[in-house]
């Protein structure tokens, strides 16, 4: 079964990812059984190029990458890689980032660090990081922190701050709970070891 793939730009790396195949859905089910349509999710098409193709916007982030795998007729394909919803996007300076890129880079920068999240609070970027060290790496880890968010992405980070490991809530499917997160912070619940402010 032959999917057709829609990549509108966005940013660099990352588009969003539309899907147009005989198995697209119409609308969501209420937990009434009403069907409840939405035509800008269900029914898009584009304004140019082919112009009468139904697409789905899934919501979802992802990217095109040529891939060494073969298909039926022994030539190679791209495969499609998706990098997370665009809901979770944080807009910073007119742009939009995605969480992952700005965490993967923190938790590269040192090896004392178990895990990382950001999220947006009054259009500064908060990162919250889980110290797997001891208390003295803490003030340490700022600068790291500051510094390769601004070398990779170009980004001012306005809040620092370093928590004990298992602070930052993961949900059933192992994914991130920024929000929650965001909510703790701004209760003043998250019980930091060290935070810094850039303001």
């Amino acid at each position: 079964m032959k999917r057709n793939y829609s990549v509108t730009s966005y940013r660099q790396h990352h588009v969003r990812i539309w899907v147009s195949s005989p198995h697209n859905a119409t609308g969501y089910y209420t937990v009434y059984g009403e069907e409840a349509l939405h035509a800008d999710h269900f029914n898009t098409k584009l304004s140019f190029g082919d112009t009468q193709t139904v697409w789905a916007r899934t919501g979802y982030l992802g990217f095109l990458r040529r891939t060494d795998l073969t298909d039926a007729s022994g030539e190679r394909h791209d495969a499609l890689y998706v990098v997370g919803s665009l809901d979770e996007t944080l807009e910073l300076r007119g742009m939009r980032y995605h969480p992952i890129d700005i965490e993967t880079s923190v938790i590269r920068s040192h090896k004392s660090i178990a895990e990382c999240a950001v999220f947006t609070w009054t259009n500064l970027l908060v990162v919250v990081v889980e110290l797997e060290g001891s208390e003295q790496e803490a003030l340490d880890l700022v600068a790291l922190v500051t510094n390769v968010v601004l070398e990779e992405h170009y980004l001012i980070v306005g809040v620092v701050v370093v928590v004990d490991p298992g602070v930052i809530p993961i949900n059933s499917r192992g994914e991130k709970q920024r929000m929650h997160l965001r909510d703790g912070f701004l209760a003043d619940q998250l019980d930091p070891i060290y935070v810094a402010y850039n303001m």
